[in-house]
């Protein structure tokens, strides 16, 4: 209901409206582009692009799901296109500030920082597809149903993508663990 009343808002030229659905839906967000681009500063220019594309289409924008799915979907397609710009521009030069902590213990800054590599790296050996369906699910917090809905398939194509990435990370975190 809180949407519904901002979206009213924000159509009606209310700024804090929209500094509200930044604030609301910013961390999800970001954490779903991290996890699809593996690179922070993509991430971060993935979210800004969307928003700034939201806020300069509020006034057409006629929303038929929540508020957050149509989010989430912006900055997934905003992700995509990154990707496919680096597909077609490729330089040969790692621009990516990988993901850091906040931790006060040096060793638990390693430990987390060679985790977050780890599972970035493994992340990006999935299928794009399968990357989409996990960062929707677990970052972004959305149902298997209404990513299938933003999808445009089934919910049973959705669970296989999630289920054979999950899957597949299992399978390459294990095999780098040393026995």
């Amino acid at each position: 209901m809180e949407d519904k009343l901002l979206i009213w808002k924000l159509k009606n030229g209310s700024k804090d409206a929209l500094c509200r659905v930044y604030e609301k839906y910013e961390g999800s967000m970001l954490a779903s582009a991290v996890s699809i681009l593996n690179d922070v500063s993509d991430a971060e220019d993935a979210v800004h692009d969307a928003f700034v594309s939201f806020a300069q289409s509020v006034d057409k924008l006629k929303l038929y799901g929540n508020l957050k799915g149509y989010l989430m979907t912006c900055v997934v397609n905003r992700a995509r296109d990154k990707i496919r710009a680096k597909q077609r521009y490729r330089t040969g030069l790692d621009k990516s500030n990988p993901v850091g902590t906040s931790s006060k213990q040096p060793s638990d800054i390693v430990i987390r920082d060679e985790e977050l590599r780890r599972l970035s790296n493994a992340m990006a050996k999935l299928p794009y597809e399968q990357r989409e369906a996990i960062a929707m699910h677990l970052q972004g917090g959305m149902t298997f149903r209404t990513i299938a809905k933003l999808r445009g398939v089934s919910v049973h194509t959705i669970w296989s993508r999630y289920r054979y990435g999950l899957k597949k990370l299992r399978s390459v975190l294990n095999s780098k663990v040393v026995k």
